[in-house]
């Protein structure tokens, strides 16, 4: 199972990068835990200090944009 982590504080892009993550994952017809992380504290233990950002696994994968489906189903079988 791959536990995906949404980073964010619930912005529109925060919440559209959610969406394009779980429908990447649907897609590609893997199980997948979906986290969102609000918490900045959270976020930044990870390292980020641009928003939204995407990990994988524990290890954030993109920052600061929304990338397309197509690209996020890359991410998911590095």
């Amino acid at each position: 199972m791959i536990k995906i982590q949404v980073l964010g504080t619930g912005c529109p892009k925060c919440k559209k990068l959610a969406e394009v993550a779980e429908a990447a994952a649907i897609e590609m017809g893997i199980k997948f835990e979906l986290e969102k992380v609000t918490d900045l504290n959270q976020i930044m233990s990870f390292g980020v200090m641009i928003t939204p950002a995407l990990a994988v696994n524990g290890i954030v994968k993109v920052a600061g944009k929304v990338p397309s489906t197509e690209v996020v189903k890359e991410l998911l079988t590095v």
